[in-house]
């Protein structure tokens, strides 16, 4: 960084000079401390006195804070200087703000910023990490980590994931929604989009023909649109994905992949019925497409006991299955899983090692010992209470305030709800008015068409406080 000329100017400008020169260039930044003028001294090889005349200098000019008995540390408001300062010989290099080569740049994988600091937002269904059991999770990691044995689960390991979880979590997935599997049938992932990652990585080249609904998951649409694959949509209904209209499309092309949500299909949070679930498998083996599961929102559902996975009655091997603990506990625990045949599994975790080797092995040991104790099971419990409530609020809340101006229906399960306008409305406009008044509305919450006017709120992340006042905002900014 500083480098001396015995010829040059005098010794303690040049050092200053340079020092501003790494300030402007950044490679020292707001706040950074200096070592202190002894060490300095040592490191360039120059009188003491030399070293605090050049601290003083860069003091003086407003470049660095001398703190008594603390040290020196760059300021975070430095002078305002047209050209820098060292010409010629003394200049060092600035980081490249661009590449010197091209490369592609993708407009499928541009997300909107969701997160607006210090407001209100909806969500699209993100759960309250205020109430996740963040102190249990904290003495089951640490208890794993103070163990002799926790050191074992530092080293590398099984791709597939850690063997005492994957037990515990066929377990809990039997019990919880039906799937008869062993921890060879489980794959862990970084959250449910690692796993259509992943499935999609294998099983999709490019031209494939990947089915969705007419209204689906944008995430799950960048990855296939990723891939080079080819989008056909069916439409939805209050009864999920219309059968009729898959079947007439199987009949005319090639469908390599089925994507849905079944349980709560994303946006609309309608369910699949029984029925169209057991016409659905059976069109899987007629046509020989593979159904993507997403098991989203599985853990919750409010009015009754939930219906299975379309896994959990699969008999021909047709269904990949997708789920997570990130709605369960925190979305930013990233704890997933995939469900499948043993041998695509094993196909699948080669890819795996590729982006991830193994995972967190320590936080999955935890998670599988929580498992084991009933604690996830006993938080998703109280949760279910405090979501239903908050539910309850919502709906009352949008009848109230909007009243006739929209059209909902109270969800079953999940931790949102979809809502159509009647009225000519901009819903972009009314977005942007919301966030002036302290309500963030994320543009993917957002769907606008010549039929279409709708929007997919959050309810699970607001306490009963919050969810009244964003209401409120929205309700004056769509007036």
């Amino acid at each position: 960084m500083i480098r001396i000329e015995r010829t040059g100017p005098p010794v303690y400008l040049q050092i200053s000079r340079q020092f501003i020169n790494a300030i402007q260039r950044g490679a020292l930044l707001p706040g950074a401390k200096l070592p202190g003028t002894r060490r300095l001294a040592e490191l360039l090889k120059v009188h003491r006195k030399t070293v605090i005349t050049a601290v003083n200098e860069l003091d003086a000019q407003g470049w660095i804070i001398v703190k008594p008995n603390v040290g020196a540390f760059v300021t975070d408001k430095p002078p305002v200087m047209k050209t820098n300062t060292l010409p010629g010989e003394y200049q060092t290099f600035r980081y490249p703000k661009e590449t010197g080569f091209p490369f592609p740049v993708s407009s499928l994988l541009e997300r909107p910023v969701t997160r607006v600091a210090k407001t209100l937002e909806f969500t699209d269904g993100q759960p309250d990490i205020r109430i996740a059991p963040l102190d249990k999770l904290g003495k089951a990691y640490r208890r794993v980590l103070n163990r002799k044995s926790g050191q074992q689960h530092l080293a590398y390991s099984r791709v597939e994931g850690n063997w005492y979880y994957r037990q515990q979590l066929a377990a809990y997935l039997n019990n919880t929604r039906g799937l008869p599997i062993r921890p060879d049938n489980i794959l862990t992932t970084r959250g449910t989009q690692m796993g259509i990652f992943l499935a999609s990585t294998l099983l999709l080249q490019p031209g494939n023909l990947v089915v969705v609904g007419s209204t689906s998951h944008y995430v799950g649409n960048m990855i296939f649109q990723q891939m080079r694959a080819k989008i056909a949509t069916v439409p939805v209904d209050e009864n999920g994905i219309s059968i009729p209209a898959l079947r007439t499309l199987c009949e005319k092309r090639k469908v390599r992949m089925l994507y849905l949500t079944p349980h709560h299909h994303y946006p609309t949070t309608v369910t699949l019925s029984a029925e169209r679930r057991i016409e659905l498998l059976q069109l899987a083996q007629t046509f020989g497409f593979i159904i993507l599961e997403d098991d989203h929102d599985y853990d919750f559902h409010y009015d009754s006991s939930p219906l299975l996975p379309l896994a959990s009655a699969d008999t021909a091997g047709m269904v990949v299955y997708i789920g997570s603990f990130c709605k369960a506990l925190a979305p930013g625990l990233r704890q997933g899983y995939l469900v499948a045949p043993e041998n695509l599994v094993g196909e699948l975790s080669k890819i795996r090692r590729i982006i991830d080797r193994q995972g967190d092995h320590v936080m999955e040991q935890a998670l599988g010992e929580m498992l084991a104790e009933g604690e996830i099971q006993r938080h998703l419990k109280k949760a279910l209470r405090i979501y239903r409530a908050r539910r309850d609020l919502f709906c009352n809340e949008l009848e109230r305030q909007f009243g006739r101006n929209l059209t909902f229906t109270a969800p079953p399960g999940g931790l949102a709800v979809w809502t159509e306008w009647k009225e000519p409305i901009n819903l972009l406009r009314s977005s942007q008015l919301s966030a002036e008044m302290g309500l963030h509305i994320p543009q993917t919450l957002l769907f606008q068409n010549e039929h279409l006017r709708a929007m997919r709120l959050g309810f699970g992340s607001l306490d009963e406080e919050e969810i009244i006042k964003a209401l409120s905002i929205l309700s004056r900014a769509v007036h």
